[in-house]
């Protein structure tokens, strides 16, 4: 199969197509996955504050931690150092709109081409994974950051946004098998992953699509990303 690639440098992460398929699901499609990702509880601090009644906390107590907890982790815009700054772990962006949210991570802050680990931007939502041996986590235009509990589980959806970014397989969306239609000059770009990594590793398959795509989420896969398509309903 005959490699199809999306290649740009600076502010914009390049793309690179292997011939297989990916894509991202939301609740209900909208938003880039943060309506699913709330009903998912995808954030730590969806699922911990209904713990606090057998704690003897009081109601007001209880609500006091979950406002905190609920606290962006990140800002959208700044450069932050992994370990003093930011803490090592999953993190998500949504309401993201026109790919204006950048973000990158880097094995130094030289600024160099070299020096960058993983990048995308971001249209909707994403989910990145920080790791301990990153030294800098850069995001420029985004929504602020929240981090993720990698045990959290949701009601998962049955359809989602085209261009929607970012989707957690078994919380913001169910596997299956979706259908994309309407799709033109090949700029539906669709996504399967292993990880949050980001690096061609991460990648089970993927695709740039014209006319419709079809496409299989397997409930080992944890994440599904789609940008410029149209909108996906389970099959």
């Amino acid at each position: 199969m005959g490699m199809k690639a999306k290649v740009a440098f600076g502010a914009v992460v390049g793309i690179v197509v292997i011939g297989a398929v990916s894509a991202n699901a939301g609740d209900d499609g909208k938003d880039g996955g943060a309506r699913g990702g709330d009903k998912g509880s995808s954030t730590s601090a969806d699922h911990k504050s209904g713990g606090l009644k057998g704690s003897g906390g009081t109601k007001g107590s209880g609500s006091t931690k979950a406002a905190e907890e609920k606290k962006a982790a990140l800002g959208g815009d700044g450069e932050y150092q992994v370990g003093s700054d930011v803490k090592p772990g999953t993190y998500r962006t949504t309401g993201n709109t026109d790919d204006m949210c950048y973000w990158e991570r880097a094995k130094d802050a030289s600024g160099e081409l070299d020096s960058m680990l993983a990048n995308d931007n971001v249209s909707g939502t994403s989910y990145v994974t920080v790791k301990p041996t990153d030294k800098l986590f850069k995001s420029s235009g985004c929504k602020d950051w929240e981090a993720v509990d990698p045990k959290a589980k949701g009601t998962p959806g049955s359809s989602m946004d085209g261009d929607g970014g970012m989707y957690k397989v078994g919380t913001d969306i169910a596997p299956g098998t979706y259908r994309s239609t309407g799709n033109t000059d090949d700029s539906c770009y669709w996504e399967r992953t292993k990880d949050a990594d980001h690096g061609l590793d991460s990648i089970i398959a993927n695709n740039n699509v014209s006319g419709t795509a079809v496409v299989t989420i397997s409930p080992s896969d944890a994440y599904f990303k789609t940008n410029d398509c149209g909108d996906w309903k389970k099959a």
